[in-house]
């Protein structure tokens, strides 16, 4: 990974935000700019300097991981370290603005940041620098995404060899993460959906102990987390035989994310990806049935910028990761959705989910 190219990208950002120095304090930002992947540490980055601190517990891992910043290891509070690493660097400036992640920063810590300091500093809200630079993925980057997508995918195998009526959605999902952990993944990206029957009506239906209907739709919505990057896909199957209602509906989800997928290329805005969905869903009557955005970015965390959503002015980029994932949910029935990763590329666009989309009958 190029954390040297990264750590200058940020540097060079800081004038424009009118910032002297950048303490990061969300940890997926921190690994992105210099590799540490462990549970606590700060990250103080000047315009020509970075510190990264950490405890004694991590001593070890920090000295193999981190590359780039000085490395300081201290039993110290974390925020004492920060702010006796910021004075140090600007003993001689009167007054310093030092940008903070005020979304990852609690305001409890914030204030004891600023005790710790004094009034030579001005704590200032700066805007997502980081998070502006992980929306564009690197070649490295992408490959780890494609492998996790990849990995990801073959769990649906799984659980279609799994699923039958009378079996607990939980009992699906731990067949899932045990076939995950045993093909090399760090952990899931997040806690898997399966969502059966009436409960598929559920966006966010996360496997429970309820048990599988003798008939009905089964969404399942799973990823996995490889070499520290998420995948993330979701398919709907069917157990028993489903009626001429419900295979019009798949198909038009089907369809609508077909659309969407197809409308990727670099130079149009994540609004226009949303509306082709819904436009799709809208021409077979179910766009009410649509209740949540179109998808989202991917990458060290499973969701990050940019939301494809409506009002949204993202354009896309070669490099950007996103997912479109349409669904219908018909209150007390039944739910459908369909998933894909897809990549911008220089013409048009990758999916890195490879499983197929046909509707599968149990």
């Amino acid at each position: 990974m190029d954390y040297k190219g990264r750590l200058k990208r940020l540097q060079d950002g800081l004038e424009s935000a009118k910032l002297d120095a950048f303490l990061v304090t969300h940890l997926p930002n921190i690994y992105y700019l210099c590799g540490f992947s462990g549970s606590a540490g700060l990250l103080l980055v000047t315009h020509s300097k970075s510190v990264f601190m950490t405890d004694g517990r991590y001593d070890e891992q920090a000295n193999a991981e981190v590359q780039g910043p000085r490395i300081v290891i201290s039993r110290k509070a974390p925020f004492l370290t920060a702010a006796r690493s910021a004075k140090s660097n600007f003993s001689r400036k009167s007054r310093v603005r030092l940008g903070i992640e005020s979304e990852h920063l609690p305001v409890a810590q914030k204030t004891r940041l600023q005790e710790l300091l004094g009034s030579q500093f001005r704590l200032r809200e700066a805007p997502p620098l980081v998070e502006q630079l992980r929306i564009v993925k690197d070649k490295e980057e992408i490959q780890r995404l494609r492998e996790a997508a990849t990995v990801g995918s073959g769990l649906l195998d799984t659980a279609l060899k799994i699923i039958r009526p009378g079996v607990k959605e939980v009992e699906v999902a731990a067949e899932m993460e045990h076939t995950a952990r045993r093909s090399g993944a760090q952990q899931m990206s997040f806690s898997t959906i399966i969502a059966s029957g009436p409960r598929s009506a559920l966006p966010h239906g996360r496997a429970t102990e309820a048990q599988i209907p003798a008939n009905g739709f089964v969404v399942c919505d799973f990823g996995v987390i490889l070499t520290g990057y998420c995948s993330d896909m979701t398919r709907t199957c069917y157990v028993g035989h489903p009626g001429a209602e419900e295979r019009r509906a798949y198909e038009a989800v089907r369809e609508g994310q077909a659309a969407a997928v197809q409308a990727v290329r670099p130079g149009v805005s994540v609004a226009q990806i949303d509306r082709a969905a819904r436009m799709s869903l809208k021409n077979n009557g179910l766009d009410r049935f649509f209740t949540h955005s179109t998808g989202h970015g991917v990458g060290i965390e499973i969701h990050e910028a940019p939301r494809v959503a409506r009002g949204v002015t993202d354009i896309l980029r070669p490099g950007m990761v996103i997912t479109i994932e349409p669904g219908v949910y018909v209150p007390g029935r039944f739910g459908i959705r369909i998933e894909d990763m897809v990549v911008v590329t220089e013409q048009g666009y990758e999916v890195l989910t490879p499983a197929g989309k046909e509707l599968i009958s149990i």
